[in-house]
């Protein structure tokens, strides 16, 4: 129970800090709202009193405590406020566009996971040659590489020049809503998640590679060829069991990663989804929708590593049997490996 109510704490001070740091950069943005807004002909012809009049609606006047104080009142009453780019609430507007940044996001977090611990094991397992090479410099090429341009050299490759998929959005344009077919959300979701995944690969593949390597190294493997052991057997009743939890570990922590790819690729394939409208209430000083998405955010990783603590223990025996100080299990490390 004491843990419990450390955790909420610690998630209520989360959201509160990353709530100010939004409501904080947007205040010294030199991008002003009612013009970003309006459109720059509408702002030029617009009359003074009406630029003022927008500008008391829209609070931009009113100062940086009183915005935020009044922003937080509202939240905890139930209300994120109103969105200025898309003239709607903010929770609706995170509720339309939620679903396909999560089905975009988990496909993308389900693969690399996956394909990253796998490669790492097939990399530990021949290291020194030429499939541990091939990954290695597989995962440092994709490790370097920018997300955007990734995601345009994909949409260049595959859809335009061999028209394999649609050049963006998530539906057929000009589509009735009626007429659209599972299949058409599909072909519209494989390449960003594809993108998204293949950034993914990286640090999973490499982290593994490395832990998997370890385990090969250690005294009972070693006891274990003594013994005739070798080959898949040896990987899958010593390795994998000892790569298994510092892999998941790390899956959950890459949730913020492959969300922060996730705002770079929507954007680049207009894909509809909580990266768009990031970028988009960035640009146009959208307060309220920003500090919404940015709550969401910050919940997913906060969920997501607290996920990783719970898995600890109910996929290691011994963390279960290990005593508990200031709210963190240790192992001792001269038993890690015994269970092998």
């Amino acid at each position: 129970m004491h843990t419990l109510i450390r955790q909420l704490l610690k998630f209520c001070l989360l959201m509160l800090a990353v709530s100010l740091v939004v409501f904080f950069l947007v205040s010294v943005s030199p991008i002003d709202p009612v013009q970003a807004n309006v459109g720059q002909a509408a702002y030029v012809t617009m009359s003074e009193e009406k630029r003022v009049q927008l500008e008391l609606y829209w609070g931009v006047d009113a100062p940086f405590w009183e915005r935020y104080v009044n922003w937080l009142g509202a939240l905890l009453q139930g209300d994120m406020g109103t969105s200025l780019r898309f003239n709607a609430p903010v929770a609706e507007v995170i509720a339309q566009r939620a679903g396909n940044s999560l089905v975009l996001m988990g496909i993308a977090w389900a693969i690399s996971g996956v394909l990253g611990f796998v490669l790492g094991v097939v990399a530990a397992a021949f290291r020194g040659r030429w499939p541990d090479k091939i990954i290695r410099a597989y995962a440092y090429l994709l490790a370097s590489t920018p997300t955007f341009w990734l995601a345009l050299i994909a949409l260049m490759v595959f859809s335009v020049w061999l028209g394999w998929f649609p050049f963006g959005f998530s539906v057929p344009i000009g589509m009735a809503a009626s007429d659209i077919t599972v299949a058409d959300l599909a072909h519209h979701l494989v390449l960003p998640a594809a993108t998204l995944s293949l950034l993914g690969v990286a640090n999973i593949a490499l982290h593994t590679r490395e832990k998997a390597c370890d385990v090969l190294e250690s005294s009972y493997v070693k006891f274990a060829r003594t013994r005739g052991e070798g080959g898949f057997t040896l990987i899958r009743r010593h390795v994998l069991r000892n790569v298994a939890l510092p892999a998941l570990s790390l899956q959950f922590a890459s949730i913020s990663e492959i969300f922060g790819g996730s705002v770079l690729v929507e954007q680049v394939f207009s894909y509809p989804g909580l990266g768009q409208a990031a970028v988009t209430a960035g640009l146009g000083g959208d307060v309220a929708l920003l500090a919404g998405i940015a709550l969401v955010s910050a919940a997913l990783v906060f969920g997501g590593n607290a996920c990783a603590n719970v898995l600890y223990a109910v996929i290691d025996p011994r963390m279960r049997t290990k005593k508990q100080a200031k709210g963190v299990f240790h192992v001792d490390d001269t038993e890690a490996g015994a269970h092998a």
